[in-house]
């Protein structure tokens, strides 16, 4: 659970990057990281000429906050980085990152003290400081405008299989790169795989695009997760926990990719659901299918359950399994799939 713990707010990805780099250091054969800081993991194919350059990415950043004043009392005033929901913030625990780390908890007006007109509606920005325990000036010592925040969630495991914590969106893609990259460890592949990190997804795609520029691949898959399924929302709209991964179909995404994906999942076995997409927005394939003169791509979601909250929740069978069916289409790839890339 380690990389789901490690601080990685968007924009200051930094601090994961060693575990990306530890897990990835013995299953490929060149990591480098580009100047956004995107991690790029590079396997070689087999062939002497590869018939393709295949890029899978998942983003490394999580949502998190930036200081953006520090009052006289002593509390911090905070700004979101990413799409943060405000309602689940009061009690939450944090981390403030300042010149050195320092723990604070977000506090709001207790209900006894909240005019009535104002207790069943959300929390305003404003309304919403960190409390660190310390007088202002030693605070202003120690904190800067423009620090910025982490939750101070530990990843913790649940019954049958599954697993929460405060980034599985997109750490669950990172760990299904892991064991696509374990997977072709065991396999013949004649293309060249690229496994990227990205960073700044959470606001506004900025690693998918600077990494796929560098890249270039003939093919791309984002790796990222999809709203599991819970009380509330309607069987139509959620990904079933524990169904396997769920291939996206819409205009973000190229046919005939859908299709090898779905050929590949049935022809070996592993169980998976099917994601309609309205809009190619939302996800790292966005910035994938756009780069350049375009790129024909793919989007592969885990599901997940509470997105954007700090109890993430997902099953590790639908991270393996997600694992294995992009190892077995980058072993399935040749020079005819490639070609016929641009056919529709």
């Amino acid at each position: 659970m380690h990389l789901a713990d490690a601080r990685g707010v968007t924009g200051y990805e930094s601090p994961a990057w060693d575990g990306v780099n530890s897990l990835f250091a013995d299953l490929v054969d060149e990591i480098r990281r580009d100047p956004l800081g995107s991690a790029i993991m590079w396997k070689k194919g087999a062939a002497k000429e590869p018939p393709a350059r295949i890029m899978f990415a998942a983003h490394l950043d999580e949502i998190g906050m930036i200081v953006s004043k520090i009052e006289d009392e002593g509390f911090l005033r905070i700004w979101m980085m990413g799409g943060v929901d405000r309602r689940i913030l009061p009690s939450m625990e944090v981390t403030v990152h300042g010149r050195r780390d320092l723990h604070g908890v977000i506090g709001a007006i207790p209900p006894h003290l909240q005019d009535s007109s104002k207790k069943d509606k959300s929390w305003k920005w404003d309304e919403l400081t960190v409390d660190c325990g310390m007088p202002a000036d030693r605070l202003r010592e120690l904190v800067r405008v423009g620090d910025v925040i982490s939750f101070d969630r530990r990843a913790i495991g649940l019954a049958n299989d599954r697993i929460a914590g405060k980034s599985m969106d997109d750490r669950a893609g990172i760990a299904v790169m892991y064991e696509a990259a374990r997977e072709l460890q065991k396999l013949s592949h004649d293309c060249d795989v690229f496994f990227v990190a990205t960073v700044q997804e959470e606001v506004g795609y900025g690693g998918g695009i600077t990494s796929t520029f560098g890249v270039m691949p003939d093919i791309g898959i984002a790796i990222d997760v999809g709203h599991g399924n819970m009380p509330g929302v309607p069987e139509h709209e959620a990904l079933k926990l524990g169904g396997g991964p769920a291939i996206s179909f819409g205009p973000h995404v190229h046919p005939h990719i859908f299709s090898k994906l779905k050929e590949t999942a049935e022809d070996r076995g592993i169980p998976y659901q099917v994601e309609p997409g309205t809009s190619p927005r939302g996800t790292d394939a966005y910035a994938m299918q756009m780069t350049r003169s375009g790129v024909a791509t793919g989007l592969l979601s885990v599901p997940l359950r509470y997105m954007h909250t700090s109890v993430e929740t997902l099953s590790l069978g639908d991270v393996k399994k997600s694992g294995q069916l992009l190892a077995y289409f980058a072993s399935a790839v040749d020079s005819r799939f490639r070609e016929g890339l641009t056919c529709f």
